[in-house]
């Protein structure tokens, strides 16, 4: 079953600690970029989100709520659709996409593509 949120979508960022290999950030830009998706990743240390070279079809917030919020805040870039991972959100963050118009939901990458037998916990705690 094809999941709804990633129905149609190509090009991710991903926010959060996505070079340490024990962070769920880093897990979801590898299964995202296992399953041929285009991923940029933007640890949380980065100052902008603007530099991507494309359009976002889906920003998947892996981060710390406030940091999450300032780049959201500082970036002009078009966002098609926002994931908010368990941890990730605050009612600032879901003003702010609201004022922008970005349709999101709280929830997890990983779940969305687990429903489309494309990961598996299982598998991902053996790395």
């Amino acid at each position: 079953m094809e999941s709804i949120v990633l129905k149609g979508k190509k090009n991710f960022v991903v926010l959060g600690k996505t070079e340490d290999e024990t962070k769920y950030a880093y897990k979801i830009k590898k299964a995202l970029l296992d399953n041929g998706y285009n991923v940029i990743a933007i640890p949380e240390d980065a100052d902008a989100i603007d530099k991507v070279a494309f359009d976002i079809d889906l920003i998947d917030f892996c981060i710390n709520p406030v940091k999450g919020l300032e780049l959201l805040k500082a970036s002009g870039k078009k966002i098609s659709y926002a994931v908010i991972q368990p941890g990730a959100g605050s009612n600032e963050i879901e003003d702010a996409l609201f004022e922008r118009g970005i349709p999101f939901i709280n929830g997890c990458v990983l779940r969305e593509l687990e429903k489309e037998g494309r990961y598996s916990f299982e598998d991902s705690n053996h790395r």
